[in-house]
């Protein structure tokens, strides 16, 4: 999947007269990537258009328009745009509540290594977590992890082949599984592999 360059986003200008709609394409989009795995675990899976409307939303907050700053937007998202032998995915753990959500984070240490997704009968792929930064601590874990899952070829080939995909967490304190991955959301993941990949 290629990566966004400056000539893919709009002026600020452009993307104030544009927001609304394309605001409403994105969240449409984002529909068929969101992944609920059990009550306070969802998985949102990125793309090019996920981390365009990400990259956009920066810009307009910080009112960046000097091409330095808009590099490195571009430098800081394009890293969670899938690179067709794989699916990335921000990793949220949501508690309403602030305490229980403090006690939660404390229990559920480790979680992320814990994540598995799985292509027809092979293996589980677990994810590689946090490249960018360390997001817990010996105490607790963070509620927003960055996970990239990597395919074999097997697995991109069985998936575009229309095997079914199942989610799960095993963490000692957290178990659910998704089995399987409803329909629409498998489809868009497929669309996210390259076919060929080697």
């Amino acid at each position: 999947m290629q990566k966004l360059t400056h000539s893919d986003l709009y002026s600020l200008e452009e993307y104030a007269r544009i927001r609304p709609e394309f605001r409403q394409k994105v969240m449409a989009h984002k529909k068929n990537r969101r992944l609920p795995i059990g009550p306070h675990a969802t998985l949102y899976f990125e793309d090019a258009l996920t981390m365009q409307y990400q990259i956009q939303e920066m810009l307009r907050i910080e009112r960046i328009f000097e091409p330095e700053g808009i590099q490195e937007e571009l430098d800081a998202y394009n890293p969670l745009i899938p690179d067709g032998s794989n699916w990335k995915a921000t990793f949220m753990l949501e508690f309403p509540d602030e305490q229980e959500r403090r006690a939660w984070l404390k229990k559920l240490l480790g979680i992320e290594k814990h994540v598995g997704l799985q292509v027809g009968d092979l293996p589980v792929i677990r994810p590689i977590a946090d490249e960018d930064l360390e997001r817990e601590d010996e105490e607790k874990t963070s509620s927003v992890h960055f996970l990239r899952f990597e395919l074999t070829p097997e697995m991109v080939q069985a998936a575009q082949s229309g095997a079914p995909l199942r989610a799960l967490i095993n963490h000692p304190e957290y178990q659910h599984e998704v089995n399987p991955v409803p329909e629409d959301v498998r489809a868009a993941l497929v669309k996210d592999l390259q076919t060929g990949v080697v």
